[in-house]
């Protein structure tokens, strides 16, 4: 199955919470989410109360949405995380935030993860001065990402040079506005990955 083009704001109901998928939008009260959180569809919510394998499943898709990845590279991030040192779930988070376009996004480059994904994808990001195309590319601690030579005239970069990122710099980040460039300093801690949502439950999902 592709990635997604249907409206995001339905994918921020069906999970009853924001997913920061459009970008500013989301921070302001014209964010549809913030005045309905009803699943979308017709029929109204099921009173039932919902299984645990469903809720574990709602966990997992939740968590997926948010990256914006798909199926496929969910599952092969899981293997990664359980087969490394530390714990799964935290391991799984941090292999998702050290992907190029999450790590794009977190410098305050690209408003939104997917918008993130298309600057990477048309070759506007460098890592170590080198141009990469892959927002998957998986950042390492000491690495450094910035915005290729040929691209910093653009409009979007013209506008961010000199400025801070409005929504801050996770710690974990070093970021030098006037060269729009960034390093990863090293892996994020839980405490340092402002996502909400239960790891352990996407855990427990994969490990029925």
């Amino acid at each position: 199955m592709g990635r997604y083009h249907g409206p995001v704001c339905r994918l921020c109901r069906r999970e009853g919470m924001k997913l920061y998928l459009k970008g500013e939008k989301c921070y302001t009260d014209k964010c549809p989410v913030a005045k309905d959180t009803t699943p979308p569809g017709m029929h109204a919510p099921s009173r039932r109360k919902p299984s645990d394998f469903a809720i574990r499943l709602r966990e997992k898709q939740r968590l997926r949405r948010f990256y914006g990845v798909y199926e496929t590279q969910f599952k092969h991030y899981f293997e990664m995380a359980s087969h490394a040192t530390g714990v799964t779930g935290t391991r799984l988070l941090q292999i998702l935030e050290s992907r190029l376009d999450n790590v794009v996004y977190r410098l305050g480059l690209a408003s939104s993860r997917k918008a993130a994904r298309q600057l990477v994808a048309h070759g506007h990001i460098t890592v170590n001065g080198r141009r990469v195309t892959v927002p998957a590319f998986l950042v390492k601690p000491g690495q450094s990402v910035g915005v290729d030579q040929r691209s910093r005239a653009l409009p979007h970069f013209a506008s961010l040079a000199g400025q801070a990122p409005g929504r801050g710099t996770p710690g974990w980040l070093e970021y030098q506005p006037d060269g729009l460039t960034g390093r990863v300093l090293t892996l994020p801690a839980r405490d340092d990955i402002d996502v909400p949502v239960h790891e352990q439950l996407i855990v427990e999902y994969y490990s029925r």
